[in-house]
C-alpha cells in the first residue's frame, strides 16, 4: 500500500469516527470509489486504535473515574459515580457485541457493504439525527445518565453496524431524543465508544493473528495520523457544540447520500 493511500485512510478514519457521518460508510466507499484494495483487517486495527487513544486523552478525567470504578462496577455496584459510569458503559456495549457477532455468523455483515446501502443511511438517519436534533428543551447532563438510557443508546447503538447509519450519529440522536443537550448527548456518545472500539479491535486483532496478516510500519504511521487527526476532529466538534447544531453534519450527509445515488444509478 502507498504511503498517500495508508495516510488517506488513517485521516478519514480519524476524522469520521467521532464526527455523525459514518466512518465505517467511508472507509467502504473508499476502495469502491478509487477501484484502490481494500484496507485489510491489519489496518483496521490500527486506525481503531488510534482513534481509541484520542478519545481516551479528550475524556481523560471521565476515563480515569470508570476505570478506578470498574472494579465495583463487575461487581454490580453503582454506588460511587466511576462505578456508575463503567457499568453503564459496559451495560450499552451489550448490544453492539450480540448483534455484531450475529450478524458475522450470518454473513448479513458482507451483504451490507454496498454503496446503496450507504447512500439509503446516510440520508435516513440523518434527517432522524435533524429532527432530534431540533426538538426543544433537551436539559438533561451526562452525570444524569441511567440503565434505561444506557439500554436504549446501546440497543440504538447496535443499529450503526449498518455501514453508513454512523455510531456517533445514532447514539447523539438518541441521546437528543431523550432530553441530553447537545453537547453532553455528544460526550455520552463518544464515551460509548471507547468499549465499542475496544471491543472491535480485540476482535479484528484476533483475525490478524489467525491470518498472519500485518505490516508493522503500515500500522504505526496508520495509528498515529487516525489519533492526531482524531483528536483534532473531536476538539472541534465539542467546542463547535457550544454554538452550532449539528445539522452542517446533517447536510453533508444528504449530499453524499444524493451523490452517491446519483453515481449509483447513472
Amino acid at each position: 500500500m502507498t504511503l498517500l493511500h495508508l495516510l488517506l485512510l488513517a485521516m478519514v478514519q480519524g476524522v469520521t469516527e467521532f464526527l455523525p457521518i459514518s466512518s465505517s460508510g467511508h472507509l467502504i466507499l473508499i476502495p469502491a470509489l478509487t477501484g484502490a484494495a481494500d484496507q485489510g483487517q491489519a489496518l483496521d486495527v490500527a486506525v481503531h486504535v488510534g482513534t481509541l487513544g484520542a478519545v481516551i486523552l479528550y475524556f481523560w478525567a471521565d476515563v480515569r473515574e470508570a476505570t478506578f470504578g470498574l472494579p465495583r462496577a463487575l461487581c454490580g455496584k453503582m454506588d460511587t459515580p466511576g462505578s456508575k459510569l463503567a457499568f453503564l458503559l459496559i451495560l450499552s456495549t451489550i448490544p453492539v457485541i450480540l448483534f455484531g457477532l450475529l450478524l458475522k455468523a450470518t454473513g448479513i455483515d458482507e451483504l451490507l457493504r454496498s454503496a446503496t446501502v450507504i447512500a439509503v443511511t446516510m440520508i435516513g438517519f440523518g434527517l432522524l439525527l435533524y429532527w432530534a436534533d431540533q426538538k426543544k428543551g433537551g436539559l438533561k447532563q451526562d452525570r444524569e445518565w441511567s440503565v434505561k438510557d444506557a439500554v436504549i443508546m446501546g440497543l440504538w447503538q447496535a443499529v450503526a453496524l449498518i455501514p453508513g447509519t454512523s455510531r456517533s450519529g445514532i447514539t447523539i440522536t438518541s441521546a437528543l431524543m431523550l432530553g441530553y443537550t447537545r453537547r453532553d448527548a455528544a460526550k455520552l456518545s463518544m464515551l460509548m465508544s471507547i468499549p465499542t472500539i475496544i471491543a472491535s479491535a480485540a476482535y479484528l486483532l484476533a483475525e490478524v493473528i489467525a491470518t498472519g496478516e500485518a505490516s508493522l510500519t503500515d500500522m504505526a504511521i496508520a495509528a498515529v495520523f487516525s489519533f492526531l487527526s482524531a483528536l483534532v476532529a473531536l476538539t472541534l466538534m465539542m467546542r463547535l457544540l457550544r454554538s452550532v447544531s449539528y445539522t452542517p453534519y446533517v447536510i453533508y450527509r444528504l449530499i453524499l447520500g444524493v451523490v452517491l445515488l446519483i453515481w449509483i444509478y447513472a
